[in-house]
């Protein structure tokens, strides 16, 4: 798998957090629209493998895929640059700083929600014939996702947004660990293997992810869900990824950071430095 240390792809992290902070304004929009476009695919096909079959396991294995290729190709997901870009001011790289990392968030936001809306309306066409018929068995499905994971929240009030931030929360710890992954290893195989197994347990456990609710919701209310835009809003999207900003950086940027870059001296060690200066 060529797998690298620890303190080895940690300071990657920080590299790419960088070269994310730096990246013309084309080129970030470019890969974050790739990106949205790219992983609602697979969250289209993961959901209609998930109806065909009727079990919800083998939709989840698959649902990497689209994952897989983006990273594969460069792109980049909001839920990644959550974690990356902040290293970099936390590193103190000459340049860096939050007024840059905002600017990235801002841009790979809009790419992000471009691309994964333009795939929303591609997979409405497919789904009813161009809007000529109802909606195919998938199609009622996004509908009721999009219905259930707006509604069925709101009827929680307080604790119903609270359990969205929690979910996007978990989402990103396992999300970011994925874009993590494609950096331990430095071949295709191990980079795959390494990103497919956190992103399978998100997807399996209904976990929150803002860039795949990019797409689910536009294409749900386009089949037929009963909500609104609002409802969207702010009974899902806002707390989602306020949920993947904490829960990305919290326990996947920062822990590694702090523990691989920022080591502390061992505990072994220090007593015998201290009696040698003796």
């Amino acid at each position: 798998m060529s797998y690298l240390a620890p303190s080895e792809f940690v300071s990657k992290m920080v590299d790419a957090g960088e070269s994310k902070i730096f990246m013309s304004t084309k080129d970030t929009l470019i890969r974050a629209f790739m990106a949205g476009a790219t992983l609602a695919l697979g969250a289209a096909f993961a959901i209609s493998v998930t109806v065909q079959t009727g079990e919800p396991l083998l939709g989840a294995v698959l649902f990497p895929v689209g994952f897989i290729i983006l990273y594969l190709f460069g792109f980049d997901l909001l839920t990644g640059v959550f974690v990356l870009a902040p290293l970099a001011v936390f590193d103190k790289r000459p340049g860096c700083t939050w007024r840059g990392v905002l600017r990235n968030w801002g841009l790979v936001f809009t790419g992000n929600f471009a691309g994964a809306l333009t795939t929303a309306v591609l997979m409405a066409i497919y789904f009813t014939y161009g809007f000529q018929t109802e909606p195919s068995a998938v199609g009622e499905k996004l509908a009721g996702i999009g219905v259930d994971r707006t509604l069925g929240y709101a009827q929680y009030g307080a604790a119903g947004w609270m359990t969205i931030f929690v979910r996007g929360m978990l989402c990103n710890w396992m999300v970011s660990s994925g874009v993590v992954g494609a950096m331990v290893s430095t071949n295709v195989s191990g980079k795959a293997i390494a990103m497919w197994m956190p992103v399978m347990l998100f997807f399996y456990m209904v976990f929150e992810h803002s860039i795949v609710n990019m797409f689910l919701f536009p294409v749900a209310l386009m089949m037929g869900g009963e909500f609104s835009v609002l409802d969207y809003l702010w009974w899902n999207e806002i707390p989602t990824v306020l949920g993947n900003l904490v829960g990305g950086l919290t326990f996947t940027g920062l822990t590694l950071y702090a523990t691989h870059i920022r080591t502390s001296p061992s505990r072994a060690t220090a007593p015998v430095v201290l009696a040698r200066a003796a």
